[in-house]
């Protein structure tokens, strides 16, 4: 099991970075988005929505983590789940998309920290926000080529001005709230017999999961993470939760604190900083000024946290056989896979660039429509495909030990699977023009194409005999004797 790393990481650092790349700069910059998506103070539904699709998937990460605690995350789970019919298909086609939707999660990040930066530099021009954006990405890069128990450290700190700059925005939110704007609702909200609410709804769900996503992250680090078993499902459950309360008083904070009509204006700086924005009508330009700096770093710090799990991605898979045997090489002195970090460094900083330059509207600004490509290349090859894991992974290996067994078994995986087809099918009209769901297909399918090629060179399935390892069961059972 992913030799070479070694298990350094607590429950309390776990769940630092899960939270740092939850709570990263995702509320800040996507609360005029979901306003927008619901035309109102209802858009509280949408992270409503949102934290319970998380808190749906994450216990499904919960178990599979727990059980299978290796570094890579669902490219372990589908490997040990579907090596029975498909052979290595399904852990290959996991890292071919994951090597694209796991960078574009990050480059909205950096997209969010540049926006911020405006508030402090307006009169930053389109040139000198791409520059900052790619030198943001190789920051990121050199700080993380570095030993993980140092990273775990600084992580720590991160998380701890992150949580810092949320608490006071959200003081201040409430230093100049008002019920009436928070809570009073436009005429006809909430129509469920309406299609345009559908899609609302459907466009907040999607906003709202892409804030909570990173609860997962930890579980990327699985060969690095002690007591697994234990630490795992704690470390997913506590930072959802703890994302969830935060971001409800931040929601209905903001809302209010100002008129929601001003962050559906493109060019206001309600809809690019709204944090910026309530800070400034409440307490002023100076404590503003401060608050941003403090975004700036928590936007920081969830793209430091998203490319140290991401990176491990390639690794394992390329340890273990299923990917480029180049991603499997670890740095001769601080132990972390070279090639993983420089290759999603490199993407991410690819994904901010064509999103500062593609053709959009204010209706879908480029934050909107990355939100939406990297979701739809998600939900086929790794949330459904999980979800399908624990079900089979509970017949196939049913004396596989399981530290932590899903709550209400199969509930949380209907309810998942559910949310994330509502995602998935509602994409192309709620990124119209751009074609989410045909572009996600064609992924696949190259990702295909490129299996077979691969497979055919390696003598492996659909080439050869499948290979059935049961390599955590085998582990537990030489434990045991």
């Amino acid at each position: 099991m992913s030799p070479g790393l070694t298990r350094r990481i607590g429950l309390f650092q776990a769940t630092a970075i899960n939270m740092s790349q939850m709570c990263g700069i995702g509320p800040f910059v996507t609360i005029p988005l979901m306003v927008a998506a619901f035309g109102g103070p209802q858009a509280i539904i949408g992270f409503i929505a949102g934290a319970v699709l998380a808190l749906a998937d994450g216990l499904i990460w919960a178990e599979l983590g727990a059980a299978l605690p290796g570094a890579g995350g669902s490219y372990v789970y589908l490997r040990e789940a579907f090596q029975y019919r498909t052979g290595r298909l399904m852990p290959f086609l996991f890292v071919w998309t994951a090597m694209i939707f796991i960078p574009l999660i990050m480059s909205t990040g950096v997209v969010g920290f540049v926006q911020y930066l405006g508030y402090l530099w307006p009169d930053m021009t389109k040139g000198q926000g791409d520059l900052v954006g790619v030198a943001f990405c190789a920051l990121v890069v050199l700080l993380l080529w570095r030993k993980v128990e140092n990273i775990a450290k600084l992580t720590t700190v991160m998380w701890g001005v992150m949580i810092t700059s949320v608490v006071v925005v959200i003081l201040a939110c409430f230093t100049n709230f008002s019920p009436s704007r928070a809570f009073t609702w436009p005429a006809h909200a909430i129509e469920l017999t309406h299609g345009q609410f559908w899609i609302g709804f459907a466009a907040g769900l999607t906003i709202g999961i892409y804030d909570y996503l990173g609860y997962n992250t930890a579980a990327y680090l699985g060969g690095e993470i002690k007591q697994p078993g234990r630490v795992m499902p704690r470390a997913i459950v506590f930072s959802i939760v703890g994302i969830m309360g935060i971001y409800l008083l931040l929601q209905i904070g903001v809302l209010g604190a100002m008129d929601w009509h001003q962050m559906l204006d493109p060019d206001s700086i309600a809809s690019k900083s709204v944090a910026s924005a309530v800070m400034e009508q409440t307490w002023g330009a100076g404590a503003a000024k401060v608050v941003t700096v403090l975004i700036l770093i928590t936007a920081f710090a969830s793209v430091f946290a998203g490319l140290l799990g991401g990176s491990r991605v390639p690794y394992d898979a390329a340890r273990d056989g299923v990917f480029f045997k180049s991603f499997g090489k670890l740095h001769p002195k601080h132990r972390f896979p070279v090639l993983g970090l420089l290759t999603m460094g490199t993407v991410t900083a690819a994904g901010f660039l064509l999103s500062r330059h593609i053709g959009t509207t204010a209706a879908h600004p480029p934050l909107s429509i990355l939100i939406n490509l990297l979701t739809t290349v998600m939900v086929i090859v790794q949330a459904l495909a999980q979800i399908v894991a624990v079900s089979v992974l509970r017949r196939r290996q049913p004396d596989l030990r399981r530290p932590y067994r899903m709550w209400l078994y199969p509930a949380p995986s209907i309810v998942a699977a559910i949310g994330w087809l509502v995602i998935y099918g509602y994409a192309d009209r709620n990124a119209p023009g751009f074609h989410p769901i045909e572009w996600s297909l064609i992924w696949v399918a190259t990702g295909c194409a490129a299996f077979v090629v691969w497979a055919r060179k390696e003598r492996t399935w659909p080439f050869g005999p499948r290979e059935i390892r049961e390599e955590f069961r085998t582990e537990q059972e030489q434990v045991a004797a």
